[in-house]
């Protein structure tokens, strides 16, 4: 039945339009339902009974692991309590008279877990299976392990199965060899395999006992380990005539038959047509064996020919009749087992991260709910729409940080655009900024209507980082915003995103939001891993960050800063990034994957057939702070570079986040909207700015300080951003920049625009790297100009091999860069290039 706006079904709220008993009634029944609501129903589908059991279980096998190891001490003391002539099992109840009645020698129990601890061990240990009953630790153990924390130590199927073959199996043969020394039952295998011992001597005898074990072993051995048993083969000979013009397809000999020689035919008579004379061939082709071609024995035979010789061939060695070579694969795994795994992180091996210490804990962290608040805005929202003839049914409220939703459940018969429309009507009436009509909620069939709060509550960037969600996520590049209007913290993955537009009016918290985005990163991922191209016009925005430049930073070669702030800098910048991203399609297509993370995975695990040409990649984020003036100031020459990008670069590892606070159509064009799907808007100032960051309305009506829309394609997020301050960025700038890094930040593509010559690099000897020589003659050695030849044979960093290299060209020795093909090597030998060392080493 319809309402005007008297029942407030929610969590927080309820309207009570009739005071005097549902009321009275009604605080009376609150706390027992709040108390039945935190008691949540046992369920056997829930989750909770196989914990149960696995914490059993692991009970279980601590208790088992006691009284079998007290009973290895204390049997003989506990003989006759235990003893089944005495009673066994039923003396557990009895008082000590009673034992004494019963001939019970020793009443009291020395086993450490007491009568039941006696009793559970002899009946497993001595009437059972011997030590072999050890075993049952192991198993309980297993079983509850994986049951209580869901992770499995070994197979469950194979741990019950092997653990039972391994109980009988040691019963017994501890018995068999027992036998030989006593004739009465031990412990050391328990009447079990005592008497099993005894039943298969009367019926095989001794032999055929030892037998059955022996097969029994080895049988398990090659259901487990699948084991071969080779007997040494004779090698064979040719006793056939045989020609020796046909050769035999190339084999992998020294992997199949490292000892064999290989047998080739007799004497080198040619014939033609694979005749002699006449008589037909036929040819027995084998698999990894010699090819014989013998004559037909129903043909008749000319004389024959002379004794045969054999051949053996060295195959450590390519020959004109043989084409042995290991397989791709067998290279690889040789570097994988002579290296291990590349370890990308080897050269900034002792960096730590930042500590969350450097971050600073605003509010405190928890919403507090005023219920005065809530009543006052519920009775405002109902008032409002009854005033118009709307009726509701239902009437909920949702507390956030800076924001509460309130969702509405109209009558039946009520048109949405009704309520739609009454936006301005209900922001009069609640005398608030930032109302935001949501009709219909997404996936919820409610109407929502998002009121400001009076006292919003920061969000601290520390309290997002905290978080067991972020610091257990297994994102490429988690980026965290901040929590929504229901005080979840929002993560997002960059790069599946897998590029961000940013924008908002001036002061609404679009730097703090690019700071956030940085610091996110920092937070979690290795210089190794991951470098930034800043570009930042006003100069003034990401200077900060200009102290993590030999760790985290990328820039053009030759630039004295790597925080670039030049629009002609920018457009050469966004031109080798285009170039970057090309090279790395080169090496993802030479390595035969189709993304960043398959690429890095191969390369790491030494995959790649040519490891000479390759090298590890980082993600790649270009950060441009204000957009629109790099727009005003080169226009084409920056929005083509970045639309390729924003195309293109995704599977590279190449992203974008841009900002500005001019939302409007001839900054963000058609071209660069189509090609960012994920778009982030703080408070901008009308309707058509909104539209044109969000294709939707809302970003207008935000409050400001952080509060933001995020825009994925399908949705709209209402998001609080996380606060981080600009001294906070500084100390974590400053931990990071103090600590070891790279020579110089990363050094990108030469890129040389139009109307820019390309001078040739001039060769300074006094500023050449140490280890100059050595790399040059490792090239002229190996006849390739690579950096990763350098990187690898030498240990050096990416950066420092990539220095080395650009001395190399300058002093001559090597070609110019030519894509992902190495450099040509311009000296023949060593003794041409040692001249060469002799005479750059001669001062001018």
């Amino acid at each position: 039945m319809p309402i005007k706006g008297n029942q407030f079904k929610s969590n927080t709220l309820r309207d009570d339009s009739k005071p005097d008993r549902s009321s009275s009634k009604g605080e009376k029944e609150k706390p027992a339902k709040q108390k039945q609501e935190r008691m949540q129903k046992f369920s056997l589908s829930d989750g909770r009974p196989p914990k149960i059991a696995g914490l059993f279980f692991l009970v279980m096998s601590v208790f088992f692991l006691i009284a079998f190891t007290s009973y290895l001490f204390t049997w003989q003391d506990d003989q006759s309590y235990v003893s089944p002539a005495n009673g066994g099992w039923h003396n557990l109840f009895k008082t000590q008279q009673e034992l004494l009645d019963n001939g019970v020698k020793n009443p009291v129990v020395d086993n450490w877990l007491g009568k039941f601890g006696a009793l559970l061990s002899n009946q497993f240990i001595f009437e059972w299976f011997g030590i072999a009953s050890f075993l049952f630790v192991f198993v309980f153990f297993i079983a509850g392990y994986r049951l209580l924390f869901k992770v499995r130590l070994y197979p469950l199927s194979k741990t019950l199965g092997y653990s039972f073959f391994l109980i009988v199996f040691t019963s017994i043969a501890l018995g068999f060899f027992h036998a030989f020394i006593s004739d009465v039952p031990h412990f050391l295998e328990g009447n079990f395999g005592f008497w099993t011992n005894r039943l298969m001597d009367a019926q095989i005898g001794q032999a055929g006992t030892a037998g059955i074990l022996i097969f029994a072993a080895l049988t398990v051995l090659i259901i487990a380990y699948n084991i071969d048993f080779k007997i040494p083969r004779k090698p064979k000979t040719l006793n056939e005539d045989v020609v020796d013009h046909v050769v035999p397809e190339p084999v992998d000999i020294e992997d199949e038959y490292p000892s064999r020689p290989i047998e080739w035919p007799k004497n080198g008579n040619r014939v033609k047509d694979e005749k002699i004379k006449g008589e037909p061939l036929i040819q027995n082709s084998v698999f990894h064996e010699p090819m014989v071609l013998t004559p037909d024995p129903a043909a008749k035979h000319e004389p024959e020919f002379e004794d045969e010789i054999p051949l053996t061939i060295d195959t450590a060695r390519p020959t004109s009749v043989l084409n042995i070579e290991k397989a791709d694969d067998d290279k690889q795994n040789d570097l994988l087992k002579q290296f291990g795994t590349y370890d990308h992180k080897l050269e900034l091996a002792s960096y730590k991260y930042p500590p969350l210490d450097l971050l600073e804990n605003y509010g405190s962290n928890k919403i507090t709910v005023n219920s005065e608040e809530l009543e006052a805005n519920k009775n405002k929202i109902v008032e409002t729409l009854n005033h118009y003839n709307i009726e509701i049914d239902k009437i909920k409220a949702t507390i956030g940080p800076t924001v509460t939703l309130y969702e509405i459940i109209p009558a039946p018969g009520v048109r949405i655009s009704k309520i739609k429309n009454l936006e301005d009507d209900i922001a009069l009436s609640l005398a608030a900024l930032g109302i935001r009509i949501i009709a219909p909620m997404p996936g919820k069939g409610t109407i929502g209507i998002e009121v400001p709060n009076q006292n919003p509550e920061m969000v601290s960037m520390r309290s997002i980082l905290a978080t067991e969600k972020f610091q257990n996520t297994t994102m490429d590049l988690p980026i965290a915003l901040g929590k929504t209007i229901s005080n979840e913290v929002f993560i997002a993955d960059l790069a599946k995103m897998p590029h961000l537009l940013v924008a908002g009016a001036t002061g609404q918290g679009k730097s703090v939001g690019i700071n956030a985005i940085l610091i996110s990163l920092l937070y979690k991922k290795h210089p190794a891993e991951l470098k930034f191209v800043l570009v930042d016009p006003k100069k003034v925005e990401l200077t900060l960050f200009r102290k993590i430049e030999r760790h985290f930073l990328a820039k053009l070669p030759d630039e004295a800063d790597a925080i670039i702030t030049d629009t002609k800098k920018v457009v050469n910048t966004l031109n080798s990034l285009c170039i970057e991203m090309d090279q790395r399609y080169d090496l993802l297509k030479d390595a035969q994957v189709r993304n960043l993370k398959e690429y890095n995975q191969k390369f790491i695990n030494r995959k790649i057939s040519d490891p000479e040409k390759h090298r590890y990649l980082p993600f790649i984020v270009l950060v441009i702070d204000e957009f629109a003036d790099l727009m005003m100031t080169a226009g084409k020459e920056v929005e083509m570079p970045i639309a390729r990008i924003a195309q293109l670069a995704r599977a590279v590892g190449i992203h974008l986040v841009i900002a500005t606070q001019r939302p409007s159509v001839n900054i963000i064009t058609g071209t660069i909207k189509a090609n960012f799907p994920s778009r982030l808007a703080f408070r901008v100032l009308s309707k058509i700015d909104s539209r044109t960051i969000l294709d939707a309305g809302g970003a207008d009506q935000l409050i400001g300080r952080g509060d933001m829309l995020l825009s994925t394609g399908s949705d709209l997020i209402r998001l609080q951003c996380a606060f981080v301050d600009t001294h906070e960025v500084e100390r974590v700038s400053d931990y990071i920049g103090n600590q070891k890094g790279y020579p110089t930040a990363l050094l990108l593509p030469e890129y040389v625009g139009e109307g820019e010559s390309s001078s040739t690099k001039e060769f300074n000897p006094d500023d050449r790297d140490p280890m100059f020589e050595e790399a040059a003659r490792l090239i002229v050695m190996h006849q390739q100009g690579s950096t990763s030849l350098i990187q690898r044979k030498l240990k050096l960093g990416y950066n420092r091999a990539g220095r080395i290299i650009d001395q190399l060209e300058a002093a001559g020795i090597v070609g110019p860069f030519e894509g992902s093909k190495a450099r040509d090597v311009l000296y023949p030998d060593e003794y041409s290039l040692e001249r060469h060392l002799e005479n750059l080493s001669k001062p001018i």
